[in-house]
């Protein structure tokens, strides 16, 4: 069962909770006092960006921060992003997500199915394995599930953040990410 969180800001299409699950990628334990969740795209600039300003809250709060990730590919801007997406899900099929996630957002300006394939393999993916898992569907039903829930609360762009359990809709640079997380702490419900 997933952890609920209290109420969205206006403008979340009168959604009243944001839901931790285990099908979730999710860095630190559930139980951080301090929350992100961040709806992304493996090849819009503005998530590469805030990549590495999420890099910096992890290092600086630790286990302190539950940092969670989920897909939501713009197809209409992006055409190689929900591929992107499926690989990552393809390499969580053997424990290899953040692996993955990393070199989406690291190669980013060099995506394409042949050079995600390769990242696959510099990641030691069994490479039979990922292609099947790719065919399979699971992948992209995982995608789409993902894309679904975040249309559900009302995001339309990305990246879009929920610090602990609520919309942010201010700057996604550190400091003001950094402020609105630690404003308070996470309430569980």
């Amino acid at each position: 069962m997933g952890t609920s969180f209290g109420s969205a800001t206006p403008g979340a299409r009168s959604v009243s909770s944001v839901e931790l699950t285990d099908l979730d990628h999710r860095l630190h334990p559930i139980s951080a006092p301090y929350t992100l969740v961040e709806y992304g795209d493996f090849e819009c600039p503005d998530c590469a960006e805030g990549y590495h300003v999420v890099k910096e809250l992890l290092r600086d709060l630790g286990d302190d921060l539950c940092y969670v990730f989920r897909h939501f590919p713009k197809d209409e801007l992006h055409p190689i992003a929900r591929f992107a997406a499926e690989a990552s899900e393809a390499a969580d099929m053997q424990a290899k997500f953040w692996l993955m996630h990393d070199r989406l957002f690291q190669q980013q300006n060099e995506l394409s199915p042949t050079r995600i394939r390769e990242l696959a393999r510099e990641i030691s993916l069994d490479l039979r394995r990922f292609d099947q898992d790719l065919e399979n569907g699971e992948p992209r039903r995982l995608v789409e599930s993902s894309r679904a829930e975040g249309a559900r609360l009302g995001v339309r762009s990305t990246p879009t953040f929920f610090i602990n359990g609520r919309r942010h809709e201010g700057p996604t640079e550190y400091d003001p990410l950094a402020a609105a997380l630690t404003r308070g702490r996470r309430k569980t419900t």
